[in-house]
């Protein structure tokens, strides 16, 4: 069963202490004496990648930890969504509902979790995600077990944990053919 990020987190937290020497606590008082600014998540990450060599996982959690340390509150997937779609991208949200409305009614099992760049579904894993593109297109990434053949797809690493992607730049492509793909995903992810 897929974990909520909040549990993800404090599984990680929790053997935070063993794996890099130093508890989350510990962690947000380093962050806090570097410098760095601790809302800016990501270079927070990428520090503790390169000055002290943290593991990907627990850098997220280090993190986001000394971001809330600081006064940050996690959005809700509400927002996360909405953030998305704004400006020039607002024009690509009937194609994320459209998208959204299928995979969510694939059962009653489907989660919607929030990203600042796209949205994940699950099921017993990740099997879907949805990224607005830079180029007026939404982006499907798909991860599948054994690949069908479709015309639609190509092998993609994004987004999420898709290894397959179809773009889309019209919500007349939510088609019966993505439904199916989508059907397939959601059957190959349980």
């Amino acid at each position: 069963m897929t974990q909520t990020p909040d549990a993800m987190m404090s599984a990680v937290s929790a053997s935070l202490a063993a794996r890099t020497g130093r508890s989350l606590r510990e962690w947000v008082a380093v962050v806090r004496a570097s410098g760095i600014d601790p809302l800016d998540q990501n270079a927070v990450r990428t520090w503790l990648r390169s000055a002290h060599g943290v593991p990907q996982n627990s850098q997220w959690a280090i993190a986001d930890a000394a971001a809330r340390d600081a006064g940050w509150v996690r959005p809700t997937v509400t927002e996360y969504i909405d953030s998305q779609y704004q400006g020039a991208k607002a024009r690509l949200r009937p194609i994320y509902d459209a998208l959204a409305a299928v995979v969510t009614g694939l059962g009653g099992d489907v989660t919607v979790e929030g990203r600042g760049t796209y949205t994940p579904f699950v099921r017993g894993r990740q099997f879907a995600a949805i990224a607005p593109a830079a180029a007026g297109r939404v982006d499907l990434g798909l991860r599948f077990t054994q690949p069908p053949d479709s015309g639609r797809i190509q092998p993609a690493k994004a987004p999420g944990q898709a290894t397959h992607k179809a773009s889309l730049s019209d919500v007349a492509e939510v088609d019966d053919e993505i439904k199916r793909l989508l059907q397939i995903a959601y059957d190959q992810n349980a």
